[in-house]
C-alpha cells in the first residue's frame, strides 16, 4: 500500500483490520472511527491540521468534527447526543457507507462487501446492517479512546495532562503488504493444507460464515475441483471429524440466521437487548423472554445462547436458550429505553456491569455443568478399580474433577455439605463402602442435563454417594428402567 501525499490509503477491508489491532471482528465501528480521524488529521485535504493547536486536547478535535447541536456533556448517551442532531449533517448521524465510500469514489461497495464479510466473521446482510450504523453515533469516553489507541499504535503523541499531537510523516505506522491468501496457504504442504481445509468443512457449521472464507481458501488450491466432486481427490481422506450435529438443515439455517442477528448486535456500540419467544422442552410451555445476549457456545449437539434478562421462569436472571428452540421468525431488537426493558438490566448498564462472557466462564469453571446458573454441589462417585482405571482415570471431565482417597472422603463431607443431616446418611454411606474401590469428587450443578446424562452414561459401574438428590434420581430411574424388563428369569 504506498501513500502519495498525506494519508491517502484507500479504506480497504485489509486497512481497516490493520487499524483494528487484528480485532476487527469486535471492532468494527471503532476501525471506521480511526480512519475517518486519520483522514481528518493527515489526508491531502487534511482540514484540521491547521485548525487545531499543537498540542490539543480531545475537546478542540470534538468542537470541529460535531455539528454545533452535539452535546459536550461527559455522561449523556449516544442516543441523547445523537437525539440532539437530529435533521442535521452532524457526524455523528453519518452511516459507515457515507464514511468509507465517500472517502473513495473508486471503492466499489458491493466487492468490498464481499471481500470483508469473512473478515468480520459476519455474512453480507449483517456487514451491510454494521455499515448502515453510525460510527461516530458514540460517547465522548469512546472517542477519547480512539485517541488513545491512535497514540498506541504511533499514529499520535501523548502530550500529558491529556493532550495530544501529531506526528510526522515519516514516523506514521507503516501498513503490511496484502499477502493473498494462495501465499499463505502455499507454506504447507499439500497433505497438510488438504488436512486443514478438510477439518475446517467439518467444523464450519459452529461459525457459519466460515463456510465464506473457506471457498474461498479451496478455490485458491488446486484441490477446488474435487471439492467439488468433479475429481477424485488425492490424497485419500483419512481423518474424519465427527461431531454430533442434531438439527436438519432447513432448522439450521434458521439457527444460523439467529446467530448472525446476534452477532451483527454485538458490533454495535451500544449493544442491545432482544425479545423472542422461546419453547421450554422441560416446562412444555412457550413464554416470551427479553434479554440481553452474552455469549454463544456449541454444546450438547446444539448451539445455545447464554443471556441474562427475563427468563422463562418469569424471573431476571440467567438462562440458556438452545437456539433451535426459539419460535419467533427473527430476534426483536429493543433500545434501551423501550419500557419492556427489565428495570434490573437498565440499572446495570447505567452502572457499566452489564453481564460478560468472562463471568460465564468464570461460573462453568467452578462447577461441573453447562447450566451454570443452577446450585452447586459437592459430587462424590465411587467405582470399581478396574473400571475407573479404563474409563475414567486420567480422563478430562471438569477442573474440579479428580481422584480422593476414602480416607479423605469423611473429612471432605464434613467440610463440604453444611447440611447435618444429609452430613450423617453421607457419612454412614461411606462407612459402609470398600475401601479399595476408586473414588472420585468434583463440583457439580444440581438439575444440569449434560451432567445427568454423563452419570447414566457410567451406571451400572458407578454409584453416586453425594449429593443426595442425585443420588436418588439415580436409584428412582434404576428402578424405573429394571421395572420395564418385568420379572424376566434368565434361560435354563
Amino acid at each position: 500500500m504506498a501513500t502519495l501525499s498525506g494519508f491517502s490509503w484507500s479504506p480497504t477491508p485489509d486497512l481497516l483490520q490493520w487499524l483494528s489491532g487484528g480485532q476487527w471482528a469486535n471492532r468494527l465501528l471503532r476501525s471506521q472511527r480511526l480512519y475517518y480521524l486519520l483522514r481528518r488529521l493527515y489526508g491531502p485535504e487534511a482540514p484540521l491540521a491547521g485548525e487545531i493547536p499543537q498540542l490539543f486536547r480531545y475537546r478542540d478535535l470534538a468542537q470541529r468534527l460535531f455539528a454545533p447541536s452535539h452535546g459536550s456533556s461527559e455522561t449523556a448517551s449516544a442516543a441523547a447526543l445523537r437525539l440532539g442532531c437530529q435533521h442535521t449533517r452532524c457526524l455523528c448521524q453519518q452511516t459507515g457507507v457515507a464514511l468509507l465510500f465517500e472517502a473513495d469514489a473508486d471503492l466499489d461497495r458491493a466487492t468490498w462487501v464481499r471481500r470483508a464479510a469473512p473478515l468480520a466473521g459476519l455474512s453480507t446482510v449483517a456487514l451491510e446492517t454494521v455499515l448502515e450504523k453510525p460510527p461516530f453515533g458514540v460517547v465522548h469516553r469512546a472517542l477519547r479512546e480512539d485517541l488513545k489507541l491512535l497514540a498506541q499504535q504511533g499514529w499520535l503523541r501523548a502530550a500529558g495532562r491529556g493532550k495530544w499531537a501529531t506526528v510526522a510523516e515519516a514516523e506514521w505506522p507503516k501498513p503490511p503488504e496484502s499477502e493473498n491468501l494462495r501465499g499463505e496457504m502455499g507454506s504447507l504442504s499439500r497433505p497438510e493444507r488438504l488436512l486443514l481445509l478438510r477439518s475446517l468443512d467439518s467444523v464450519a457449521f459452529v461459525q457459519p460464515q466460515l463456510e465464506v472464507l473457506l471457498d474461498q481458501l479451496w478455490r485458491q488450491t488446486p484441490e477446488y475441483p474435487a471439492r467439488r466432486g468433479l475429481l477424485d481427490p488425492e490424497p485419500t481422506q483419512r481423518i474424519f471429524i465427527h461431531l454430533d450435529y442434531i438439527l436438519p438443515d432447513a432448522v439450521q439455517e434458521q439457527v444460523d440466521t439467529y446467530q448472525q442477528q446476534i452477532e451483527a448486535l454485538w458490533q454495535t456500540p451500544d449493544g442491545g437487548v432482544i425479545q423472542f419467544d422461546n419453547w421450554s422442552a422441560q416446562r412444555q410451555q412457550r413464554s416470551q423472554v427479553t434479554v440481553y445476549p452474552v455469549c454463544l457456545h456449541y454444546a450438547r449437539r446444539a448451539k445455545y445462547l447464554s443471556a441474562y434478562g427475563l427468563n422463562p421462569t418469569g424471573r431476571v436472571g440467567w438462562y440458556n436458550y438452545r437456539l433451535d428452540r426459539i419460535l419467533s421468525p427473527r430476534l426483536r431488537g429493543l433500545p434501551w429505553g423501550d419500557p419492556q426493558v427489565p428495570t434490573a438490566l437498565k440499572q446495570m448498564r447505567h452502572c457499566g456491569q452489564l453481564p460478560t462472557p468472562e463471568q460465564v466462564q468464570v461460573q462453568l469453571d467452578d462447577a461441573w455443568g453447562f447450566n451454570f446458573y443452577l446450585p452447586r454441589a459437592l459430587l462424590i462417585l465411587r467405582f470399581p478399580p478396574e473400571f475407573a482405571r479404563w474409563y475414567v482415570q486420567d480422563t478430562v471431565r471438569h477442573p474440579t474433577f479428580a481422584a480422593v482417597a476414602y480416607a479423605e472422603l469423611a473429612g471432605l463431607i464434613k467440610a463440604q455439605v453444611p447440611e447435618i443431616s444429609e452430613q450423617q446418611s453421607l457419612l454412614s454411606l461411606v462407612a459402609q463402602r470398600p475401601n479399595t474401590d476408586a473414588y472420585y469428587r468434583a463440583w457439580m450443578r444440581v438439575g444440569d442435563v449434560n451432567v445427568t446424562m454423563r452419570l447414566r452414561d457410567w451406571r451400572p459401574m458407578g454409584e453416586v454417594i453425594a449429593p443426595l438428590v442425585v443420588r436418588q434420581q439415580m436409584v428412582a430411574e434404576a428402578r424405573e428402567e429394571l421395572g420395564r424388563y418385568g420379572e424376566e428369569q434368565p434361560e435354563a
